[in-house]
């Protein structure tokens, strides 16, 4: 996955005809940290342990000048991204919630 980071990130820069403003790449034993952000406002931070485990985020700015952040973990339990810009699932409705209650207070019994 990281690999691929790398060659989208490299990708988009050529594209985009942006310049480097840091890059930082850490490759260790047990984990690696890596770091870009590009002059247009792109970045994006990266760090993992040997157990595959990694925690990271990318940002850029829209079209529509919004700063766009994304944080995400990905470790046992897959690929989890956090960002306002995710779509969320709607509120689980209050006739629901009750009937849950009830049925959880109020077990079958045979």
């Amino acid at each position: 996955m990281f690999k691929l980071l790398l060659v989208c990130a490299a990708l988009c820069i050529v594209a985009a005809d942006v310049d480097v403003k840091s890059r930082s790449e850490d490759v260790r034993a047990n984990g690696f940290d890596a770091n870009l952000e590009l002059d247009n406002g792109a970045a994006r931070q990266e760090s993992g342990d040997v157990h595959g485990n990694i925690k990271g985020s990318f940002e850029w700015i829209s079209p529509e000048g919004e700063h766009v952040r994304l944080e995400y973990v990905a470790d046992e339990n897959g690929y989890q991204p956090k960002g306002s810009v995710l779509p969320t699932p709607p509120p689980i409705p209050e006739a629901i919630v009750r009937a849950l209650k009830w049925i959880e207070n109020n077990p079958h019994e045979e």
